[in-house]
């Protein structure tokens, strides 16, 4: 599915549509340049998931956990990680069997830890304008703006 966001609110309310089809144990894996909106597309994904808490971009500390939602949120940066090797060694695997949805930005550094991924490609055409394509499982959801 691909769809158009002329606006971070927009993007947001994306993020926020795909939140609501989600049941937990989901990875959400995100392909986009620096600035392309992966953390504003998770800050409607966590509204989606009902979670009351301001969600930030995990840079520095490579993952944020976000709960008292319906599903607990984990938003993983992988900029920094050379290797699957490493984020195995950071308890992946246990974030996994906590049964909630973790959302990983720069993905790709970690490819093969994404086996049955949802992916979320972010595009920036223009300074506002953001193409997002969606693929993997999302139960067919509606998920138009």
């Amino acid at each position: 599915m691909q769809f158009i966001t002329k606006s971070p609110e927009e993007t947001e309310r994306l993020g926020e549509r795909l939140g609501r089809t989600l049941h937990g144990g989901e990875v959400i894996a995100y392909l986009g340049d620096l600035g392309a909106g992966k953390t504003a597309f998770t800050r409607g994904l966590a509204r989606g998931l009902d979670i009351p808490m301001r969600v930030t971009s995990p840079t520095y500390t490579i993952v944020n956990e976000y709960t008292g939602g319906r599903l607990p949120l984990f938003h993983f940066d992988m900029y920094r990680l050379g290797s699957s090797d490493e984020l195995f060694d950071i308890g992946w695997e246990d974030y996994l069997l906590r049964g909630g949805v973790c959302a990983v930005e720069w993905s790709e550094n970690v490819r093969d830890a994404m086996e049955n991924a949802i992916t979320v490609a972010i595009e920036k055409t223009d300074d506002e304008t953001r193409r997002i394509t969606i693929e993997g499982r999302t139960d067919d959801a509606d998920l138009s703006l």
